[in-house]
């Protein structure tokens, strides 16, 4: 799969608030199934629906719990977001250099202005020294 293609799976993935709560939860610390359908008030399947498009996404890996192969825990995989963060410093810098840009336009556009022989300045200067 492409990068701009993981890149397109993973913003959509995040798109939903219900599934950006669950990686926050998941963020601090991996969990069960049925912990996060507890912790969000939500049926087995409605939690299913929503694990299974982080998982196919690549932002959470299942692995079965080692005492009892049927129960799932789930966990964030760090590629994703190190692909979406290099994405998104590429555009922070863009804005930066831009704002750089205007930010010096603004300085020079507002800048004192000598008097130079000849200009706006240096006539009304000059004529109220007569």
């Amino acid at each position: 799969m492409a990068a701009a293609e993981k890149l397109d799976d993973t913003l959509l993935a995040l798109a939903d608030p219900t599934r950006r709560k669950l990686v926050e939860l998941l963020r601090k610390e991996p969990r069960r199934a049925g912990e996060l359908a507890a912790a969000f008030d939500m049926v087995p399947p409605a939690m299913s629906r929503h694990l299974r498009i982080l998982r196919r996404s690549g932002l959470v890996e299942e692995r079965p719990l080692a005492q009892d192969a049927r129960v799932r825990v789930y966990r964030l995989r760090s590629e994703p977001f190190f692909a979406l963060q290099t994405w998104l410093q590429e555009f922070e810098s863009f804005w930066s250099e831009q704002l750089d840009s205007f930010k010096t336009h603004v300085e020079a556009a507002h800048a004192p202005t000598r008097s130079r022989p000849g200009t706006r300045a240096a006539r009304s200067k000059h004529r109220g020294r007569t």
